[in-house]
């Protein structure tokens, strides 16, 4: 950040009064500019014993499966998100979701909220952001090709609880690299 958002001015990174963190505040109004992780919120879509992925048409990770997930918007509930970003990759409805992962993302400055739900019919494709849709049972996934690490460990788990039937909220963390 350079310039100050409120009046234009130049900003600096100093600690300010009363705080213990590095923050860019303005030369001249004073004004500090916080900065703060951004949330990802979205779905782990469920059919019978299959799961929906999405291949990813943009990057970062193009051409790789994940989940229907997306940056939260202003005035969007996580629940509102999930299911917006599952209908705009996936072409695609859910209903009854339920807080399944959250997962801190330090490295990126993102907080992913993945809510476990049930895909109202197999009706899906691929939206603007997508190349493919496709169910795919455990054994099917391409594991390999997962576009990210808190896709696959929500899918890691959500295989091992679908085994005993308990499907407890998990919050986790993914170390800096």
């Amino acid at each position: 950040m350079n310039f100050c958002s409120e009046c234009g001015e130049r900003v600096s990174q100093k600690i300010p009064e009363g705080d213990n963190r590095l923050r860019y505040v303005c030369d001249s109004c004073e004004t500090i500019h916080y900065q703060n992780p951004r949330v990802v919120a979205g779905s782990l879509p469920v059919s019978g014993d299959r799961v929906l992925l999405c291949k990813r048409a943009i990057e970062p990770r193009y051409g790789y499966w994940t989940l229907p997930a997306g940056f939260m918007e202003n005035d969007e509930t996580l629940t509102e998100a999930a299911a917006r970003e599952t209908e705009e990759e996936a072409l695609a409805k859910v209903e009854n979701l339920q807080l399944y992962t959250v997962i801190s993302v330090p490295g990126v400055d993102q907080v992913h909220v993945l809510m476990l739900g049930d895909l109202v019919d197999d009706e899906y494709s691929a939206g603007i952001e997508s190349l493919e849709v496709e169910l795919f049972r455990e054994d099917e996934i391409p594991w390999d090709q997962i576009a990210f690490r808190a896709v696959k460990m929500t899918l890691e788990r959500y295989f091992e609880d679908r085994k005993k039937g308990v499907f407890p909220v998990y919050n986790l963390d993914i170390e800096r690299w």
